[in-house]
């Protein structure tokens, strides 16, 4: 029974310090849509999305307002289209993209996941007519979310879909230049893609997952500064153990939320992702933790280790809380989505190197990295693989968004606007990757995939 003062607390975490639920995102199975005419498949889709999830947002309002716990966005995500489209004669995938989002604006989410190809190991016909359609079907959609994954610790790296990446993300920035190619930030090239992620933009509903499920996300990073803010003299130890017991207190209150969610819509709860995740607003940022842990600047010496402290901590008090944690469940390090490190990649304390190195101990290391607009398709893919590799090596999910802003350089400032906030344009490495990436192929799975 939940005593007045834990009440009380948990009003203040929402009121003073940004405790939020972060997504409530419904998995649909859509393999029961295939049909050989796209016409008839699409129809099937948009049927079967707009019927599971056409109260997902007013379920979503009414537990805000009766627990008082915001929920930021309601989202969706399905089985990947590149299974679903490869049973049609389209060579272009562009009208299930617009499918996708016709239904996703006819329910009312945010953001529709799963415009997806798995290629880890090498290429379906429709898996490349999915991953070449992207430009276009990102530029014409609103809330679309596309995915690919090009690696698994089991698998390797297929350098081939790397390369052709680093291609499609350079023709996305183009085609949304516009929009600061903001059709960038709703791609993300995956390594050990989890498939019940509720965050975008790497939501896919996996081929292994049920019928129709609910996973949330969780978010506290203003929680879990205020606590650090109220320790400065006591030791990481300590400091470790009140971070957990924090999780803990954030996981219990998501799984409550995703488990009357799931009950309401009917469908089986799936998992609570414990990530933090930052937004613009100040006060809600992972790089502010850190800074209140005693580093001036984040990605000055040390952060590495204290972020490694945070994600540990973050991760045994959510695994205590609950037995279904899923997804992510890490640290995110947004660049133009936390205020705090947007101004340290500003000032010069944060780097492509450094948020590489943070991949070891958070879960997605470049995300929402602003770069030149000038920057190469082979520089792009050498980025993609350098962070692939970190996860095929140390068996965990790594990503990138990345976004070479047309008509920006070094030092410009890029607006994305709302939660995708604003970041710096960063430097790369000006030594030529290009014969080393044009080598293609299929880079082996490491020893340590021989685990069983």
């Amino acid at each position: 029974m939940l005593t007045l003062a834990e009440i009380m607390e948990t009003i203040k975490m929402v009121q003073e310090e940004n405790l939020d639920i972060r997504t409530v995102t419904m998995g649909i199975n859509l393999q029961d849509c295939a049909d050989h005419n796209p016409a008839v498949a699409q129809q099937k889709i948009y049927h079967k999305i707009t019927s599971r999830a056409k109260n997902i947002v007013t379920v979503g309002n009414d537990l805000a307002r009766e627990y008082g716990i915001p929920i930021v966005n309601k989202r969706i995500a399905v089985t990947p289209i590149s299974l679903i489209a490869g049973c049609t004669p389209e060579a272009d995938y562009t009208d299930f993209a617009l499918c996708l989002d016709k239904a996703a604006k006819a329910v009312g989410v945010n953001f529709i996941g799963g415009f997806t190809a798995f290629v880890h190991k090498g290429f379906t016909a429709s898996d490349e007519k999915l991953i070449y359609s992207i430009p276009a079907a990102l530029k014409q959609t609103e809330r679309v979310c596309a995915s690919v994954n090009v690696a698994t610790t089991k698998a390797g790296i297929n350098m081939d879909a790397v390369y052709l990446m680093g291609k499609i993300i350079k023709q996305t920035a183009q085609a949304t230049a516009a929009q600061n190619g903001l059709g960038c930030a709703k791609l993300v090239v995956f390594c050990n893609i989890p498939e019940d992620n509720p965050f975008m933009a790497g939501a896919v509903h996996g081929i292994g997952e049920p019928e129709c499920t609910i996973n949330v996300g969780i978010s506290g990073p203003g929680v879990i500064k205020s606590v650090v803010e109220k320790n400065k003299r006591c030791d990481l130890g300590i400091l470790a153990e009140i971070v957990k017991k924090t999780a803990f207190k954030i996981t219990r209150m998501g799984e409550l939320i995703g488990r009357l969610a799931a009950d309401r819509l009917g469908v089986p709860f799936g998992i609570v992702d414990i990530s933090l995740a930052p937004t613009p607003a100040i006060g809600d940022s992972v790089a502010e933790i850190l800074e209140a842990m005693g580093l001036e600047r984040f990605g000055t010496h040390g952060t590495t280790a204290a972020l490694a402290l945070l994600t540990d901590a973050l991760k045994k008090g959510g695994a205590m809380a609950s037995s279904y944690v899923g997804g992510l469940s890490g640290t995110f390090i947004p660049v133009s989505e936390d205020a705090c490190l947007a101004k340290a990649a500003a000032k010069g304390a944060l780097s492509l190197d450094k948020l590489e190195a943070l991949t070891g101990v958070c879960s997605v290391g470049l995300d929402m990295i602003a770069v030149p607009g000038d920057t190469s398709p082979e520089t792009i893919a050498a980025i993609i693989a350098d962070e692939i590799s970190m996860g095929v090596v140390n068996r965990k999910s790594t990503a990138v968004r990345i976004i070479p802003v047309p008509g920006k350089k070094v030092g410009d400032y890029v607006e994305f606007g709302g939660l995708l906030g604003r970041a710096p344009v960063m430097s790369v490495h000006q030594f030529s990757s290009h014969e080393f990436i044009c080598r293609g192929g299929r880079v082996p799975a490491p020893l340590c995939s021989l685990g069983n």
